[in-house]
C-alpha cells in the first residue's frame, strides 16, 4: 500500500515536469535573495534593502540586467561574485533545463514524428541527459573562457587595470554576455567601449552564442557547412535571427544616424559598430554603448518589437521567442495564400504547434499589456517609457530608459513578477501546452463565426 501511495504522490509530477522550472529559478532566486540581504554583500557596513535584495537576485538569475542600484558601487565584491553565480545559474539551468523538458516533450511524439525529428536532428535522445548537460557546460565555458581573457586582455594593457581587477571584469562580463546577464560593473554600462572592438564585438558575439539556443549551438557545430541538413528549427531560428538583426541595424542606423546624443558624433565607422552592437542587445542581452534614454521615440518603438522577440528556444535569451515569431509569420502567409497546410522548408507545421504558438505569443502580448497597466497605476512616467520598461523585464532584455531605479516597491515588484513570468514562463508554458496534448473520441459539429 505505500509503494502505490508513493507512486501516486509522484506520478503527477512527472506527467508535468515544466513545474520543475519555475521551482527551481523561485528557489535560487530565495538563496539569491539571501546571500545579498548580507551585509558583507554591500560596500559600507549597511546590509542592502530587502526589495533591492530581491530584485537584484531576481534580475540575476532570470538574466535580465535590470537593476535598482548601480551595480559597481553599491555591491561589494562578494555581492558581485554572488551576482554572477546567479547569472550562471540562471543561464545554464534554463538552457539545461530547456532542452531536457524539449527531450520530454520528443518523448510524447508519435512513432511518427520520433523518427523523422530523429532522421533531422541525429543529435538527442532520450536517454541522453548526461549528454545534454555536459555539452551545454562545454559550451559556456568554451564561450565564456575565451571572451574573458579577451576583455582581460584588454583591460589589462589598453586600460591599465591592475591584473586582479583586469581578470575579474574580464570574467564578469563574459559571463553577463553569454548568458545574456545584462549586469555591467560599469555606471554607463559598455557606453565607455563604444569605440572599442575588442570589447564590443566579443561581448556581441557571446550574447548571440548564448541567446540562440543550445539546440541550434550544437548542430551548427556538427553542421556547419550543410544548411540542408539542419532541422526545421534550426533553420528558422537562423533565418529569423539575420531578419532581425540586418533589421534592427538597419533601424537604428537610420534613425539614430544624425542623433547628437547617441549616434551622431560618432564616425561611420563606430557608428557601424555601436549600431550592430545595439541591433543585437534587445534579443536580452542588456548592455548598451549608447544612451538608452536619449535614443528617438521611434528606435523604441523598434527596441520594443525585437525585446518582445527575443532569441532562441533553450537558450539564454528571454521574449517569445524567434521560432514562435516566425512560425507565426509562416501561419499568416499561409493563410494569405489560402494553403491548407503551413509548410516551412519542405515540412508540414502540425496544427497542435501553431495553437503552441498562438498561445505563447498571446500570452506574452497579455503579459506586456497587463504589467503596462499596473506600472501606469504605480509610476507617473510616461507611457512610452512605462512600456519599454515592462517589455525589457518581459523579454528579459535588460534595457532601460533609466526608469528603474526610480520606480517605488510597487512598481518594482511588477518588475520582478514580469522578469520572472518571462523568463520561465514561456519555457514552462510551452512545455505544458505539449504535454497536455489530447486525442478525443469524438468531435463537435462544425460551424465558422465570422472573423475579421
Amino acid at each position: 500500500m505505500r509503494r502505490r501511495a508513493q507512486s501516486t504522490f509522484v506520478r503527477p509530477s512527472l506527467r508535468h515536469p515544466a513545474r520543475l522550472v519555475p521551482l527551481a529559478f523561485l528557489g535560487v532566486a530565495a538563496v539569491g535573495t539571501g546571500l545579498l540581504s548580507l551585509p558583507i554583500s554591500r560596500e559600507g557596513s549597511d546590509a542592502a534593502e530587502p526589495i533591492t535584495a530581491l530584485f537584484t537576485a531576481v534580475s540575476a538569475v532570470c538574466v535580465t540586467g535590470l537593476v535598482t542600484v548601480d551595480t559597481g558601487t553599491y555591491w561589494s565584491g562578494f555581492g558581485e561574485v554572488v551576482i554572477a553565480a546567479l547569472m550562471q545559474v540562471g543561464g545554464f539551468g534554463i538552457m539545461t533545463m530547456a532542452s531536457l523538458l524539449g527531450l520530454i516533450v520528443s518523448g510524447r511524439m508519435r512513432l511518427s514524428d520520433k523518427l523523422v525529428t530523429a532522421t533531422e536532428t541525429k543529435m538527442l535522445g532520450l536517454g541522453d541527459v548526461r549528454k545534454v548537460v555536459v555539452r551545454v557546460a562545454l559550451v559556456a565555458i568554451c564561450v565564456e573562457t575565451v571572451v574573458a581573457v579577451i576583455l582581460g586582455l584588454q583591460f589589462r594593457f589598453s586600460y591599465d587595470y591592475a591584473p586582479a581587477k583586469a581578470a575579474w571584469y574580464g570574467i564578469f562580463h563574459a559571463v553577463a554576455a553569454f548568458n545574456s546577464g545584462g549586469f555591467a560593473l560599469y555606471s554607463d554600462s559598455l557606453e565607455s567601449f563604444v569605440t572599442d572592438p575588442v570589447v564590443i564585438l566579443p561581448v556581441t558575439i557571446a550574447s548571440l552564442v548564448g541567446g540562440i539556443g543550445f539546440p541550434v549551438v550544437v548542430e551548427l557545430i556538427r553542421r556547419t557547412f550543410k544548411p540542408s541538413k539542419w532541422s526545421i528549427h534550426t533553420k528558422i531560428t537562423v533565418l529569423g535571427t539575420g531578419v532581425l538583426l540586418a533589421a534592427g541595424f538597419v533601424f537604428y542606423l537610420a534613425i539614430e544616424w544624425n542623433n547628437a546624443k547617441t549616434l551622431g558624433p560618432l564616425d561611420i565607422q563606430h557608428k557601424i559598430q555601436a549600431a550592430f552592437f545595439s541591433a543585437a542587445m534587445p534579443r536580452s542581452a542588456g548592455f548598451n554603448a549608447v544612451p538608452t534614454g536619449d535614443l528617438r521615440p521611434e528606435t523604441w518603438a523598434v527596441t520594443d518589437i525585437l525585446m518582445f522577440i527575443g532569441g532562441g528556444s533553450a537558450g539564454t535569451a528571454g521574449g517569445i521567442k524567434v521560432a514562435t515569431f516566425f512560425l507565426l509569420a509562416f501561419v499568416i502567409w499561409a493563410e494569405v495564400r489560402g494553403e491548407p497546410d503551413v509548410s516551412v522548408f519542405g515540412r508540414r507545421i502540425p496544427h497542435s504547434t501553431q495553437r503552441q504558438a498562438l498561445t505563447v505569443a498571446l500570452m506574452g502580448v497579455a503579459a506586456v499589456a497587463c504589467g503596462t497597466i499596473a506600472l501606469l497605476f504605480a509610476s507617473d512616467a510616461p507611457f512610452d517609457q512605462l512600456l519599454f520598461e515592462v517589455t525589457s523585464a518581459f523579454g528579459t532584455a535588460g534595457l532601460s530608459t533609466g526608469l528603474t531605479g526610480d520606480l517605488n516597491n510597487a512598481g518594482q515588484i511588477v518588475i520582478i513578477v514580469l522578469m520572472f513570468a518571462g523568463r520561465v514562463g514561456t519555457v514552462a508554458v510551452a512545455t505544458a501546452l505539449a504535454l497536455r496534448v489530447r486525442h478525443r473520441r469524438f468531435r463537435f459539429p462544425e460551424e465558422r463565426p465570422i472573423v475579421g
